[in-house]
């Protein structure tokens, strides 16, 4: 407030207005100012030693204009940190450990964040904003805080977040109430310093339970913990992150690489820097290699070399070497680049074997360098990972035989002809007769903010296998399923999830079998939202709400047909597309049908007689999203097969009766010739 009745007294003078002019306005400006601080009602917040406070402090400008502004944050009348004229001053025991949060959209523009907190944290804070270019009039600036610090019981003073060079010394604090009588334990990345014997011996420990490490190494990164314990084994705690600084350097370089001709390939430079890497200088056989004017050749994003198609003219002597804003801790070694045609197979293995429980199967391979003057390593693995079944195969040369077939043999096998240049591949499938397909397995992921695109490798490769999607929220405990559409996509994109969140995911295959096995589960998180947006009613219809289930679903007898028939879902009936209504034929549980319907009833006509099926009808919305809804069961009576049979039986009866009857009428017809023939003897 001095600062603006200074500026305002001084600026006027200049403009030679009187005194008793320049007093009142001084004073004016003061009292409104003042008036407007004691409006405000204070905030009070509550923080643990060792935790952070966001003091959210907004800056309401004139006629919403920004205009420049002078920010003050005291305590106790004490200068805690300034902004002036984009100059920022922390003072005394918060360096280090305040954060101006002016680019954050949540809080306001004089919004501070104070980290590790400690005991003297405790008290009132003040924020100020002063317009120094206008007469202040009363706005919404400024506010008081009062910070209550708890549990301060055993730690006084928590180590402070803290960025150094290689090589320099690092400090952290963790001050004890009654060193004397409480023990300090320090921990990097939760494992004891006490078994990190390289880091232990670059260590010293103060009388106060503080840490020094020197010299620093690059390796020394991470989160530092520090623990008081008392005699009574109460325990508290507080972290902070070292960061340690060094000119980018190369920590790996191999003497030889081999490039396969004819095919892309890179080049790495292994390497790291911190910070981040601002450029990378490749030479070959002395001179400067600048892929720009290569044809063919590409810098990628690392600053590795990708060569299109390998040729000849890219053999040579190679070196890297890295920089970052502290410079570059050297050129790696010469690295021997040699070109060399990769190998090819001249027998490929079937791309199906089938077979039966207990039976052999023998898949032949053999592979030669294009060149045809070496003979490359050929070796057999499972795709899934999995291990080659132990004393029920042999390898014949190149050539794989399994013996007495188990279901676990079952799967995607690969030939591998590997040399120094290349590694090639050819895939053959063992199925087993009336076996259901394998799980899909080795998923992977990627996402945006509110989707998550997932991939995978099928257990087994046919035409007809179907996939179903299982995911879920990581701590939820329904699932919801996403069918595939397409036979042939090994992968699908799950849409309208939430932010920064951790969705756990499962692959289902089905074929003509029934259904396969779950892969293992699998989890990943969808990426933050750039800009939070305040929470609504809507948010509630997210994801898992989108559309709700189908209900009271039933299935009656009508007429000679069946009918299924249920209500709509309470929730979300204007995101519905159209329902599905499925059954499967038990105890096997497979898939018997599958049908779209727009309406809340459907007549079933291809059902099969004497059979147990299990209906569900599923609510699709319009964001590929279902919802199930109840299980019925219901039993088809034979009534076809008993007509038959009665009309049948009935048939057979009157054709019976008929050819009994003709037997009589010939029997009587020839007594009768009989006794007119003796009568005329007679």
């Amino acid at each position: 407030m001095e600062r603006i009745a200074h500026m305002l007294t001084t600026a006027l003078r200049r403009i030679a207005l009187p005194t008793a002019m320049v007093l009142v306005i001084t004073l004016g400006v003061a009292q409104q100012s003042s008036a407007y601080l004691e409006d405000r009602p204070p905030v009070y917040l509550e923080a643990k030693v060792g935790s952070y406070v966001i003091l959210n402090c907004p800056v309401d400008f004139p006629k919403n204009d920004p205009i420049p502004y002078v920010l003050h944050w005291n305590k106790d009348n004490k200068p805690v940190f300034t902004l002036y004229d984009g100059i920022l001053n922390t003072y005394e025991t918060y360096i280090g450990r305040v954060t101006l949060l002016s680019n954050d959209l949540v809080y306001g523009k004089a919004s501070l964040n104070l980290t590790s907190i400690r005991e003297s944290d405790n008290g009132w804070y003040e924020c100020k904003v002063i317009f120094p270019n206008r007469v202040p009039n009363k706005r919404n600036n400024g506010t008081w805080f009062h910070i209550s610090v708890l549990g301060g019981t055993l730690l006084r003073i928590p180590p402070v977040n803290s960025t150094v060079l290689e090589g320099d010394p690092a400090f952290f604090h963790c001050t004890a109430q009654n060193p004397e009588t409480m023990f300090v334990e320090w921990y990097k990345d939760g494992v004891p310093l006490l078994e990190m014997y390289d880091l232990i011996n670059r260590s010293t420990f103060g009388p106060d339970g503080s840490l020094t490490i020197l010299p620093t190494q690059m390796s020394d990164l991470g989160y530092y913990t520090c623990l008081v314990r008392n005699k009574a084994n109460d325990t508290q705690d507080a972290s902070a992150f070292l960061n340690v600084q060094y000119a980018a350097k190369v920590i790996f370089a191999p003497k030889e690489v081999y490039l396969p001709f004819g095919q892309p390939a890179v080049l790495d430079c292994h390497f790291r820097s911190n910070p981040p890497l601002t450029n990378l200088r490749w030479e070959k056989d002395g001179f400067l290699f600048d892929p720009y004017n290569v044809q063919g050749v590409f810098y990628k994003r690392n600053g590795s070399i990708y060569f299109e198609k390998v040729d000849d003219s890219h053999a040579g002597r190679y070196s890297c070497t890295p920089y970052n804003d502290l410079g570059t801790d050297g050129a790696s070694p010469m690295i021997n680049v040699i070109v060399q045609k990769p190998p090819s197979f001249i027998l490929k293995p079937k791309i199906l074997y089938v077979t039966k429980i207990g039976g052999t199967v023998e898949m032949h391979c053999d592979a030669r360098d294009q060149d045809g003057t070496h003979v490359p390593q050929i070796s057999w693995i499972k795709r899934d990972g999995s291990l080659l079944p132990h004393g029920r195969y042999q390898l014949n040369g190149a050539n794989l035989t399994i013996e007495d077939i188990i279901e676990s043999d079952r799967g995607i096998y690969a030939c591998q002809a590997t040399n120094e240049a290349a590694t090639i591949s050819a895939d053959a499938e063992v199925m087993i007769e009336n076996v259901s397909p394998r799980a899909p397995y080795n998923l992977t992921g990627n996402s945006s903010d509110t989707a998550i695109t997932l991939r995978w490798a099928p257990g087994y490769i046919r035409q007809y296998l179907e996939y179903i999607i299982w995911y879920r929220l990581a701590e939820a405990q329904e699932w919801r399923t996403f069918k595939v559409n397409n036979k042939h996509i090994l992968e699908a994109t799950i849409t309208n999830l939430l932010p920064a969140k951790e969705y756990e995911f499962m692959v289902l295959c089905q074929d003509s079998y029934g259904d396969g096995m779950f892969s293992k589960a699998f989890r990943y998180f969808t990426k933050p939202k750039e800009f939070e947006q305040p929470e609504t009613f809507q948010d509630t219809l997210l994801q898992f709400n989108q559309i709700g289930s189908p209900i009271n679903l039933t299935i009656e007898k009508r007429h000679s047909n069946y009918e299924a028939r249920w209500k709509p879902p309470e929730l979300g009936l204007d995101q519905l597309r159209y329902y599905i209504l499925r059954w499967w034929v038990e105890p096997q549980h497979k898939l018997h049908g599958s049908r779209t319907t727009p309406e809340t009833t459907y007549i079933l006509e291809d059902l099969d007689e004497d059979e147990l099926y299990t209906f569900q009808v599923f609510a699709m919305s319009t964001t590929n999203y279902t919802s199930g809804s109840n299980e019925v069961e219901i039993y088809i009576h034979p009534y076809q097969k008993v007509k038959v049979m009665t009309i049948g039986g009935v048939l057979l009866l009157l054709v019976s009766l008929a050819i009994i009857s003709m037997l009589l009428y010939v029997k009587r017809n020839r007594i009768r010739k009989l006794r007119e023939a003796e009568n005329v003897k007679i």
